[in-house]
């Protein structure tokens, strides 16, 4: 695509502005946008939008083109598959590339019990799906999760995310069955300790001796469910003890622990699965964004306990597991394993990293960095003594970015964290370029 990035005429351009209008009149408000361009052609870390301008793309469609827009070997492989089967229903005849997806995802996924997979279209699904085992299977209906949380756009995915603006505005009322209770945002402590650790056993404790006791009976409880690091919370990284306390706290009670790798999965955290940091082997694991690089797809993968009695026809639906789809994403996991993009992940989370801590050291703006692996994010302030979110100065770093052709993603309770999602394939030099951008618009936050 030639120069990158390549700005020609100041983003957004002439043709964008037309386009972004037409949207405007023919798409409700309701699908927001982030960036105001309209791209024509990808490749790699970089994006070319109508008017001619390049860019180096932090984005990865929030997290899911991670190694890279129209990869050379997934673009051949979809153009394989639709030549052979587009579409036949997994409910209505079987397919290999369902079964070979299936059964590399059981092996792939944390855990040596036997475990059992179904496929579907979105994330969002894969969560609906992962609570229809859970209360079919156990027989338990109540559903725990975490304030802070995003889990999808549906109605029992919305009703268990934890934010209320924008998802859940006007929307009410909401699922039966589900109950809130803190996450250990260390940064701003529900329980008021500066300590992570006391945060993390502070979130435990208020389960136990609070919501078991005043909100509902843990005997009730089907599943707790939860993202290992909470994406669009602002990539909120638990304490060390969290994870593996509240799985200890499931157990307990027999309450399946249902973990939420939908933005964390696929090697963004320098790991293939996030919860591989703690060393927790989740009951239920729910899939998607980065699983067949672009194409709608998810998964739920679960012990086998739970899945093999549900009853016929309860789960699924018309397009889920698509042939395409699973042709791409195990040509996903086959790029993984050989290009050992586990490994290249966890480096480019160093690079990332050490720059990111050189942008604390000299931008007040900057609360706190944090992520895991090149899963980072900067949490923007009005000044470090108040942690006052500063939503306008992660608006004005976005804004400056794109002036300059860096594609940024924003996030937060407060919407004021700047969180990074480059494709793990990103070359140095692009990758080296885009944090020279993206410093250039912190000075001027």
């Amino acid at each position: 695509m030639g120069k990158v990035p390549n700005i020609v005429t100041p983003p957004p351009g002439p043709k964008s502005k037309a386009l972004v209008e037409k949207r405007n009149d023919l798409i409700p408000p309701g699908v927001y946008l982030v960036q105001p361009v309209t791209i024509a052609e990808s490749k790699g870390a970089v994006m070319k939008d109508v008017d001619g301008n390049s860019y180096i793309d932090f984005t990865s469609g929030i997290g899911v083109t991670s190694l890279g827009h129209c990869a050379d070997e997934i673009v051949e492989t979809i153009s394989e598959q639709a030549s052979k089967i587009i579409h036949t229903c997994i409910h209505v005849v079987n397919y290999e590339p369902y079964l070979d997806l299936a059964q590399k995802l059981i092996e792939v996924t944390p855990g040596a019990f036997k475990k059992r997979a179904i496929l579907l279209n979105s994330g969002s699904e894969a969560v609906e799906n992962a609570i229809k085992v859970v209360r079919q299977s156990t027989g338990r209906p109540n559903i725990l999760s975490f304030e802070n949380s995003f889990h999808g756009r549906t109605y029992m995915a919305l009703t268990l995310t934890g934010k209320w603006d924008p998802y859940k505005v006007g929307l009410g009322p909401f699922v039966p069955g589900v109950y809130f209770t803190p996450f250990p945002y260390a940064y701003r402590c529900p329980w008021g300790t500066d300590d992570p650790e006391e945060c993390g056993k502070a979130a435990i404790h208020h389960i136990e001796k609070n919501i078991f006791k005043t909100q509902v009976d843990p005997s009730t409880v089907g599943a707790i469910i939860t993202e290992p690091i909470q994406g669009e919370g602002g990539f909120i990284v638990p304490p060390d003890s969290f994870l593996p306390d509240l799985k200890g706290l499931c157990e307990e009670h027999g309450i399946q622990l249902i973990i939420d790798e939908i933005q964390t999965g696929y090697a963004r955290t320098g790991k293939m699965w996030a919860i591989e940091h703690w060393g927790v082997e989740p009951d239920l694991m729910t899939i998607a964004k980065a699983i067949a690089s672009g194409l709608p797809l998810s998964a739920v993968v679960a012990r086998d306990e739970l899945m093999k009695d549900i009853y016929p026809g309860s789960l699924g639906g018309t397009y889920g597991g698509n042939p395409i789809a699973c042709a791409a994403a195990l040509k996903v996991l086959e790029m993984i394993e050989r290009e050992k993009i586990v490994d290249k992940a966890a480096a480019l989370g160093v690079k990332l990293g050490k720059r990111l801590d050189e942008f604390y050291d000299k931008y007040e703006v900057i609360g706190e960095v944090r992520g895991k692996g090149p899963m980072l994010a900067m949490e923007m302030v009005k000044d470090r003594g108040s942690r006052k979110p500063n939503p306008e100065a992660a608006s004005n770093v976005m804004k400056a970015a794109l002036a300059s052709g860096l594609l940024t993603l924003k996030a937060g309770l407060y919407n004021n964290c700047i969180r990074l999602h480059p494709p793990l394939t990103i070359e140095d030099e692009l990758l080296e370029k885009g944090l020279d951008i993206l410093e250039k618009a912190l000075k001027k936050a």
